[in-house]
C-alpha cells in the first residue's frame, strides 16, 4: 500500500474536470502533484464512458500480447525469457509475465509484457490531436503501457479500480504530451511520452514523494531519450516493435532509483538542455506548452484514441475502409480480383511519407509489411478472393491478422503481382487539411469488366474515435476472440478475467498468470 509519508491532500485541486499547468510553472512538479492527487489524495469519479473505453484498450492490448507469445515473436519471447530468469527485487512482491505465475523482476516483468502487447502494432493508437482546444502538435502514441499499471499495482497491493486509475494515468498524461510537443520533429521516438507518463504513474503508485515522482520524471527525461534511429532503414528489427517496452523498462528503473532516494534534475520540462527547450527554444521560466490534464469525469484524452480492427499501421485504416466499402457495394468484385488492372489510392501527409514509401513496396519482415500500405492493401486483395461468392465482405472477412505477414506470406508472389497494379497518390492540400482529424483516403480502381470503381473520401474509418462506438467495439471483440483463439482454451473466458473493475488485489496480481498454450510457463 502507499507509504505513509505521502502527504495530505494539497488544497486547491481544480473544482473542474480538468486542470492546467501552465508553461511558467515547474511542471515536472505539477505533474507529480497532479499523479498524487488523482490516484490517492483527491481521487474524482470517472465517467462510466471512460471506464468502458479503458476496459477495451486494455483487452485489446491483451489479445495482442497473448497472441504475439504464443506465436513465438522473436522479440517478446526474448525479453519473457530474460523477466523468467529475473527473481523480483530486494522488498519487492515483483510481477508477473504472460502466460506465467512466477514472480519477476518488475522492470522485467513489463518490459516482455509490453513488448508482448506492442509486437503486431495492432493495438490502441492515438494522433495527438484536440481540435477544440487547439492542440494540435499530433504526436502518435500507442496504448502499450498497461503492464506498467498491471505491475505497479500488484506491488503496491491495489485492486482492480486503482488499477484502471493507473491505467487511465498514464493514458492521459502521454495523451496530453502528445498533443503540445511532436518527438518526431526532432527525431525522437514517440514511446519517450509514455516514459515520462509511467515513471509519474509508477512512483507515485509505490507511495512516492512529490519529489521522488518528480526525480523519477527527470531521470527518464535527462538520460532515457529514444531516437527514431530504430524507424529508419528499408526493413525494420525487433527494436521498432520493443520501443515501448524499453522505454516502459526505463521509467520503472528511474521510479525505483527515486524511491530510494536518488535525486534526478528537477522542473526538467524548463530545462534550456532537455529535448522541450533545446528544440523549441521558449522565454527564460518557461516550457514551449501548457499542459492540461482530465481529473474526472469524462475529459480524458482517451476519447480521441482509437482502435485497430486487425494488424495493420493505423494510418492505413482510411484505405482499407474504402476498399472494405468497395467490396460490399460491388459483390462481384471479390470473384474477380485478378481483373484489377489499376488500384489507385489518394492519401495524406504524413501518411503518404512512412506507409507508401518507395522501399516499402518490397517488405521482406514483418516490422516493414505492417508499414506498407501497398502490402496491406495486397493481401487484404488476396483475402477477399478467397471468400465464397456469397460471402459477407466487411471487416468481419477481410480482417488482417499475424497469418497474413507470415513469411510464406511476404514471400507470397501473388501479393507481389497485386503490388504492382497498386499506385499510391499524395491527394495535396485537400487531404493533408483533413488529418489528423480523420484519416482522409480514396480508393478508385480500374477493373477489366467492372470499370472504374470509385470509393470516395473516407475521413472516419470504423476503429476511428469519431466512428461509430458500437459497431467498432464488436469488431475489437471479434479481432480478440481470433487473436486469442487456439492460445487460451477459452476466449471469452479470458475475456471476462480481464474485466479489471471490482477486481481484489490477489486477482491483479495474478492477472497476467493465465496458461497460453505452447508457451512455456516458467
Amino acid at each position: 500500500m502507499p507509504r505513509e509519508s505521502v502527504p495530505p491532500p494539497r488544497p486547491g485541486l481544480a473544482a473542474g474536470d480538468t486542470i492546467l499547468l501552465p508553461r511558467d510553472t515547474n511542471q515536472a512538479r505539477g505533474l507529480a502533484r497532479y499523479a498524487l492527487d488523482f490516484l490517492f489524495r483527491a481521487p474524482r469519479p470517472l465517467g462510466a464512458a471512460t471506464l468502458r473505453l479503458l476496459e477495451r484498450f486494455h483487452l485489446d492490448s491483451v489479445g495482442c500480447g497473448v497472441s504475439a507469445l504464443a506465436l513465438a515473436a522473436n522479440a517478446p519471447t526474448v525479453l519473457r525469457r530474460e523477466a523468467l530468469a529475473a527473481a523480483p527485487a530486494a522488498g519487492s512482491t515483483g510481477a508477473v509475465c504472460f502466460g506465467s505465475p512466477r514472480r519477476c523482476r518488475a522492470e522485467k516483468a513489463v518490459v516482455a509484457n509490453a513488448s508482448a502487447v506492442r509486437e503486431w502494432d495492432s493495438n490502441g493508437t492515438n494522433f495527438g490531436y484536440d481540435r477544440e482546444k487547439g492542440r494540435t502538435a499530433g504526436e502518435f502514441g500507442h496504448n502499450d503501457f498497461y503492464p506498467v499499471a498491471v505491475a505497479a499495482a500488484t506491488e503496491a497491493g491495489l485492486g482492480g479500480d486503482a488499477t484502471l486509475r493507473i491505467m487511465l494515468l498514464i493514458d492521459e498524461i502521454r495523451g496530453r504530451l502528445a498533443e503540445v510537443f511532436a518527438l518526431r520533429r526532432y527525431s525522437i521516438d514517440h514511446v519517450h511520452h509514455g516514459a515520462v507518463a509511467c515513471a509519474a504513474a509508477y512512483t507515485a503508485a509505490l507511495g512516492g514523494t512529490e519529489d521522488e515522482v518528480e526525480s523519477a520524471i527527470g531521470l527518464v527525461v535527462a538520460h532515457y531519450v529514444p531516437f527514431r534511429a530504430i524507424r529508419a532503414g528499408h526493413q525494420l528489427s525487433d527494436s521498432k516493435g520493443a520501443s515501448a517496452a524499453l522505454a516502459a523498462e526505463t521509467a520503472l528503473m528511474s521510479g525505483r532509483r527515486a524511491l530510494a532516494g536518488f535525486v534526478g534534475p528537477q522542473d526538467v520540462f524548463r530545462n534550456p538542455l532537455a529535448i522541450y527547450r533545446l528544440h523549441e527554444p521558449s522565454p527564460a521560466g518557461c516550457s514551449p506548452f501548457d499542459l492540461e490534464l482530465g481529473t474526472g469525469g469524462d475529459a480524458f484524452a482517451i476519447h480521441a484514441m482509437h482502435f485497430k480492427l486487425g494488424l495493420y499501421e493505423h494510418q492505413s485504416a482510411g484505405a482499407l475502409q474504402s476498399l472494405v466499402d468497395l467490396f460490399a457495394a460491388h459483390p462481384g468484385l471479390a470473384n474477380a480480383v485478378d481483373d484489377i488492372r489499376r488500384l489507385r489510392v489518394r492519401i495524406y501527409e504524413p501518411a503518404y511519407s512512412i506507409i507508401a514509401d518507395p522501399a516499402k513496396r518490397t517488405p521482406t519482415t514483418r516490422q516493414s509489411a505492417d508499414h506498407s500500405l501497398p502490402y496491406i492493401l495486397a493481401r487484404t486483395l488476396l483475402k477477399a478472393r478467397g471468400l465464397s461468392a456469397n460471402a459477407a465482405q466487411g471487416w468481419e472477412a477481410l480482417m488482417l491478422l499475424p497469418d497474413d505477414y507470415a513469411d510464406a506470406a511476404i514471400r507470397d508472389p501473388r501479393a507481389a503481382d497485386l503490388i504492382a497494379r497498386i499506385e499510391i497518390e499524395h491527394g495535396g492540400p485537400d487531404y493533408d487539411a483533413r488529418y489528423p482529424d480523420g484519416i482522409p483516403t480514396s480508393v478508385e480502381i480500374d477493373h477489366t469488366t467492372l470499370g472504374t470503381l470509385a470509393g470516395g473520401l473516407v475521413q472516419h474509418p470504423l476503429g476511428h474515435a469519431r466512428s461509430d462506438a458500437g459497431r467498432t467495439a464488436a469488431l475489437v471483440d471479434l479481432k480478440f476472440d481470433r487473436l486469442v483463439a487456439g492460445a487460451v482454451d477459452d476466449p471469452r473466458r479470458l475475456r471476462e478475467r480481464m474485466y479489471l473493475a471490482g477486481r481484489g488485489p490477489e486477482e491483479i496480481a495474478e492477472l497476467y498468470a493465465f496458461p497460453i498454450h505452447g508457451v512455456d510457463p516458467g
